[in-house]
């Protein structure tokens, strides 16, 4: 009966994947083809695009194990939010300061989420078979992420600066510090994770935020470019492809066990 059970949760997390993988993939054909062949293509972009994250939300939700309510719930928050920046950011006129408020939320929302389910430093203390080098080695590696992320940061806003408008500086880096923030937070979670929970599964799962952190500081540093400084044909492949994959990631790390 159980076999049974987990074998049906398998299968139903199959379909989500193989239908958010469809609209993902539909998403970027609907831009590609819009941009190169007919303009007409675009309401396929319009209809897949939010819909591929709204869907991430409804899934989530659905999930009886999460690594925390707390988390689970923050990062649906996050998707929802991301949902609402797709559709003004696929809009024709001009929205993108409103979208790009909404992934500000997501942004927030993700940090809650990664503070509520993380640890801090006295934490690690606590294990008395840990040495003073290893917390020693532990705080500097997260330091030293924090620094990296926001030296990155600083580099792409220093090289968009000239073509910028000027009410646009202000709010591109807040926004910017704010994603290198969450991204080196999602890394710094997945280092310091087995302190609070050895298991693999626990631990996979800190891992794959991570990776979506990676992978949206990634997307939004295409986007920024594509819109301010140069544009290419494959942005749409890259910034979408990109974007996609980090949200799945943050999806599936609310899952704690092998579902």
């Amino acid at each position: 009966m159980l076999s049974n059970h987990c074998s049906l949760r398998h299968h139903f997390h199959y379909r989500i994947g193989l239908l958010y993988t469809l609209l993902s993939v539909s998403a970027i054909a609907g831009a590609l083809l819009s941009s190169s062949v007919n303009s007409s293509w675009m309401w396929l972009h319009y209809l897949t695009k939010p819909t591929a994250t709204a869907l991430l939300v409804f899934w989530i939700l659905l999930i009886r194990t999460p690594v925390s309510i707390r988390y689970r719930n923050a990062i649906a928050f996050g998707l929802a939010f991301a949902a609402g920046g797709d559709f003004f950011l696929m809009l024709p006129q001009d929205y993108f300061l409103v979208g790009l408020f909404c992934f500000l939320l997501t942004h927030c929302a993700y940090i809650y989420a990664l503070c509520c389910d993380s640890i801090s430093i006295s934490d690690i203390k606590n294990h008395s078979f840990h040495s003073k080098f290893v917390i020693i080695r532990t705080v500097f590696i997260i330091l030293a992420v924090f620094i990296i992320f926001i030296i990155i940061a600083l580099l792409i806003f220093i090289g968009l600066l000239n073509n910028l408008p000027d009410d646009m500086r202000a709010p591109v880096a807040i926004y910017a510090t704010i994603l290198a923030f969450m991204a080196g937070l999602a890394i710094n979670r997945a280092i310091i994770y087995p302190f609070k929970n050895p298991m693999p599964l626990a631990q996979h799962a800190a891992n794959t935020a991570a990776i979506g952190g990676i992978f949206f500081a990634t997307s939004d540093s295409l986007l920024a470019y594509s819109r301010f400084y140069f544009e290419t044909p494959l942005n749409p492949l890259l910034v979408l492809s990109t974007y996609y994959i980090a949200q799945w990631c943050f999806a599936r790390s609310v899952i704690r066990q092998n579902q």
